[in-house]
């Protein structure tokens, strides 16, 4: 991947999670962020070297974090401040989760040399990152200790997951 496309994927993902979040927190809109998020996953599918690869990502990376975050609402564990929900998740967590995976696609695939830690690094920014919303007032968090154990347990998962079988499948297509 180029330096530049490299980049441009970072920054795609981290202004889609700056629009969410202050979209929904100053303007008390999902607009901003699923307005981005959609462009930025367009057209980061648009320049995609490998489509069906880029498409396998979204979905093996996306549902299993929208899933988590669905049971731990519904769980009562926490919950989010927002204008409009998608099932139990604001809309615009539906589209961070895509935008996420999109840096699975070739950002992160160098982790898969650092495996050690990559899961460590995943354990602690995963559940911080989720964390940094509380204090901004975006996220309620009902039971911390849960959510502090199931974060982890899920984030260590995710990037095992990842590491193990996500790797491999797109390697076949």
């Amino acid at each position: 991947m180029s330096k530049t496309k490299f980049f441009l994927t970072l920054s795609g993902y981290q202004l889609t999670w700056l629009l969410c979040i202050f979209g929904e927190l100053l303007f008390n809109s999902f607009i901003p962020g699923l307005v981005f998020g959609i462009i930025f996953l367009l057209l980061y599918f648009i320049y995609s070297d490998n489509k069906k690869r880029y498409f396998n990502i979204l979905l093996l990376i996306s549902i299993p974090g929208y899933f988590f975050d669905t049971v731990l609402i519904y769980l009562n564990v926490y919950e989010f401040k927002t204008s409009f929900s998608l099932g139990y998740l604001p809309i615009w967590m539906v589209i961070l989760w895509l935008s996420f995976a999109t840096l699975f696609d070739k950002v992160f695939v160098f982790l898969s040399r650092y495996k050690l830690i990559a899961i460590i690094l995943s354990a602690i920014l995963g559940p911080l990152t989720y964390y940094s919303g509380s204090p901004l007032g975006l996220i309620k968090i009902n039971q911390f200790y849960i959510f502090f154990i199931s974060m982890i347990i899920f984030w260590i998962a995710l990037m095992i997951y990842y590491l193990n079988y996500v790797l491999k499948k797109i390697k076949l297509n």
